[in-house]
């Protein structure tokens, strides 16, 4: 027991170190970042750069008439240095940064902008901004330019944008060490920087690996027999098409896509609307990886599956529900207002998820580093807005409307019409609270006695009655709605062109531009006369073979989720400000092959996973870590950390009690009953033993045992989550209820094996897959001994000590490095 309290407190200070080295180096930082992250600076051409443009220029830049109080804004650290009154931003201090101060509007001496105050929104932006350290990517002699950042004609030939080649297969000086072509352009590359690759794993070692990585799923006991015992030279081989074949593996990789597409259960608007039918979207990508929908098809089905011819009323109903992709982009406020931010949340998810670029940034300006035109941005902008989202409602306008049936005949119409009737009253609502407000009330209440004109108070109980009346109306329909079933998904709706709009303001309208796609990647434009929306072309651009990117950024992810990085390590970014690919022949090579497979992931999948450099074991070589201390040249395997969905239905799995219940519908009680907030507990009220893939996912508010873990982020797509390691999360895995509750379950399937010796070893097979080593076996054995005497001297009853014993030593197994991290 002392040897493992002394590893468990050693773990817990070391973590403490980290962090406060982490926090020490924090407070010692430079005063502003000097150098910008790709993330830094998209955020700060999307959010900062149109918001200066827009509301700061006429006073703080070189073309104001009266430059006031000598800040300029058009300048890179302009804000920095501030003007008369000293500097503006404090880098990473918002409260003490004056323009955070000033555009708060709270010190009436010290107000920006002085006639018109910022959304919440833009002061939060400014705030996110000045606590990334105020990065900056423009340069001083072209801060306030609009136009592209560089060479058009140049930036066309950046690496990515080229045509995918196969390259032929590169010579090696070990050609016995590759087990396949990958192999070749992993050991040319070894060979090319005089690394040499580790030793093979262990069989252990890499049924847990593979196993984790295809189902998200630890092997069991049986399953690890089995290998072991198959000598065949295709054992492995047959283990990966097991895995591949089981349920689960949709569970994990549609988990993937889910963190691409930024998938939640809830709208995103200010009270965070549930969406009960957004779940069959994430059903579907789960039963499409399960099937080995072919990516372009995938692709295809998500953008337009609803324009897509079908051979039955299923296949048609399935397709439809595949636009729930396009649905689930976030909402912001009432129905119509802010809908342009809805659009640009599908223009940049597609932008990244898809293509790898970031297209957003075009949305006010030509791109600054990519060869993307601000008209290119609105090309495509027209074809979402002419596309008619489903919505889901929001604290305004709380009833869902433009859900589409999955039903024919007469049934669709009912639909329809109900849920136009729930939007007509919810206006109706809106507009009579607004004439209570020009009467000089708000709300609904009968006292109008402070009122003492007689006139306005007969008004007020006209509108008060009317009120009334279209209240109950609305509980009537809510009481009876329709049978019918629904989906969260988009459709064709009214057809036009877009306008551009200027710095990005729906308000401050330019020319038309013709719906069409990117001109690096072809430049098509829909006819004149074309009456659709455009979204069925798209779809064919996007996965047209010639496309360079769309095979490319998904072969990356595909090798980024086996290997822990991708060959490209900037995965939603493929743009010059991301990070060129480690092994671009090999990149080209593996997209080739995905194009010739059909699109097929499970066949790219097994040619990754049977190479030789994915069996490499994890262990360290001093010199290649000295030569190549981030791995970048796969001379080893990486190491990981499970990931949160991973350690989570881990513990549900060695507990004996995961459900393994595929899909259905989140638990959200009845329409008519909702009272949610940004502010309700949801995830207090949807616990689950199902796989954490079925967990309800909040836009606005995390699950905190996710987040603990680093989740993805609901908000925004998440193309490579970031890893943090917190005293925090091993002081959860040993005290929090849920870890004691696994514990006492993975104690009970253990305490079935009489001998005690037995029953260590039978729980480290379950835990970690191995066999238990003899010194565990006695450190076990004494652990146990400790605590049954510590328990002797508590009150816990006799006949449960020996149990509870067994559980505080399956909850340290919980706890241990190696139930959380694959080798």
């Amino acid at each position: 027991m002392k040897r493992h309290r002394q590893k468990v407190w050693l773990q817990l200070a070391v973590l403490a170190t980290a962090m406060a080295a982490r926090q020490l180096a924090a407070a010692e930082a430079p005063a502003a970042v000097r150098t910008v992250t790709p993330e830094a600076a998209e955020f700060f051409e999307k959010k900062i750069r149109p918001l200066f443009t827009d509301r700061c220029y006429e006073c703080h830049s070189a073309e104001a008439k009266k430059i006031k109080g000598g800040l300029r804004l058009d300048l890179r650290d302009g804000a920095l240095k501030g003007g008369d009154s000293g500097p503006a931003v404090v880098p990473g201090e918002p409260e003490k940064s004056r323009l955070i101060k000033a555009v708060r509007y709270t010190d009436t001496e010290l107000v920006m902008p002085p006639k018109h105050k910022l959304s919440p929104e833009e002061v939060a932006d400014l705030m996110a901004w000045v606590n990334m350290g105020a990065p900056d990517p423009r340069s001083e002699t072209n801060a306030a330019a609009p136009g592209y950042g560089g060479d058009f004609a140049a930036g066309k030939k950046h690496w990515s944008l080229q045509p995918v080649r196969k390259s032929p297969l590169p010579a090696v000086k070990n050609p016995r060490w590759p087990r396949g072509d990958v192999d070749r352009f992993v050991l040319a590359k070894l060979e090319e920087k005089k690394l040499s690759p580790a030793r093979d794993a262990s069989k252990q070692t890499l049924i847990r690996r593979a196993t984790f990585d295809l189902t998200g799923l630890p092997p069991t006991p049986g399953e690890v027999d089995a290998f072991l015992a198959d000598k065949s030279s295709r054992a492995f081989e047959k283990v990966v098409d097991r895995l591949l074949a089981s349920p689960a593996y949709g569970e994990r990789w549609g988990r993937h896509w889910l963190d691409v597409v930024r998938y939640a259960d809830t709208s995103g608007c200010n009270s965070d609307y549930p969406i009960p039918d957004a779940h069959k979207y994430r059903d579907w990508v789960i039963n499409a990886f399960n099937r080995d929908l072919p990516y372009d098809q995938f692709i295809r089905e998500q953008i337009a599956g609803d324009l897509l011819p079908a051979k039955s009323d299923a296949e048609r109903y399935e397709r439809i529900i595949a636009t729930g992709y396009l649905a689930i982009a976030r909402r912001f406020g009432s129905r119509n207002n802010e809908f342009h931010l809805t659009i640009e949340d599908t223009i940049d998810n597609v932008g990244k998820g898809v293509l790898g670029l970031s297209l957003s940034c075009a949305r006010c300006h030509d791109h600054k580093f990519d060869p993307i035109l601000n008209r290119e941005y609105y090309a495509l902008y027209g074809i979402f807005n002419s596309t008619r989202y489903a919505f889901p409602g929001t604290e305004i306008y709380k009833h869902p409307k433009d859900f589409v049936p999955l039903v024919s005949g007469t049934n669709v119409g009912v639909l329809a019409k109900y849920q136009a009737d729930l939007a007509a009253l919810d206006d109706e609502v809106e507009s009579l609270k607004n004439k209570r407000i020009k009467l000089g009330k708000v709300g609904e209440g009968d006292d109008d006695s402070d009122v003492k004109d007689a006139e306005t108070r007969e008004k007020l109980a006209k509108v008060r009655a009317d009120l009334k009346a279209v209240r109950e109306r609305q509980k009537e329909l809510e009481a009876n709605p329709p049978n019918v079933p629904k989906a969260y998904a988009v459709a064709d709706g009214k057809v036009a062109d877009a306008k551009i709009q200027k710095k990005g303001q729906p308000g401050n309208l330019g020319d038309v531009v013709p719906r069409g796609f990117l001109q690096v990647l072809g430049g098509q434009i829909l006819p004149a006369d074309e009456k659709g929306s455009g979204r069925l072309e798209l779809a064919q651009w996007l996965t047209d073979a010639k496309n360079p990117l769309a095979a490319r950024v998904m072969v990356n992810r595909i090798w980024q989720h086996h290997f822990g990085r991708g060959i490209v390590q900037t995965p939603n970014d493929f743009g010059t400000r991301g990070k060129p690919p480690t092994h671009p022949e090999l990149l080209d090579y593996l997209a080739a092959k995905f194009i010739e497979s059909g699109w097929s992931v499970k066949a790219m999948q097994k040619v990754v996973m049977l190479s030789r450099a994915y069996q490499m074991s994890s262990g360290d070589n001093a010199r290649s870590a000295e030569t190549d201390v981030n791995n970048d040249w796969l001379w080893r395997f990486n190491r990981r950390r499970l990931a949160a969905e991973e350690v989570r239905d881990a513990m549900l799995a060695v507990g004996g009690n995961l459900d393994r219940t595929m899909v259905g519908a989140q638990p959200f009680p009845p329409e008519n009953e909702w009272k949610y907030t940004q502010h309700t507990p949801f995830v207090a009220v949807y616990q689950t033993d199902r796989r954490s893939v079925y967990l309800m996912q909040q836009r606005i508010k995390k699950n905190p045992f996710l987040e603990m873990f680093d989740g993805a982020d609901t908000n925004a797509t998440t193309g490579e989550r970031p890893l943090s390691t917190t005293p925090l999360q091993a002081l959860f895995m040993m005290n929090d209820p849920f870890a004691h509750t696994e514990a006492e379950r993975f104690a009970e399937r253990v305490a079935k094996v009489s001998d005690e010796a037995k029953r260590i070893d039978s729980a480290y097979r379950i835990a970690f897959g191995r066999p238990a080593t003899r010194e565990e076996i006695a450190l076990g054995g004494e652990y146990l001994k400790s605590c049954a005497a510590e328990l002797k001297r508590t009150d816990v009853p006799a006949e449960k000590q020996s149990r509870a014993a067994l559980a505080s030593y399956c909850r340290v197994l919980l706890s241990s490095n190696e139930f959380l991290f694959v080798d």
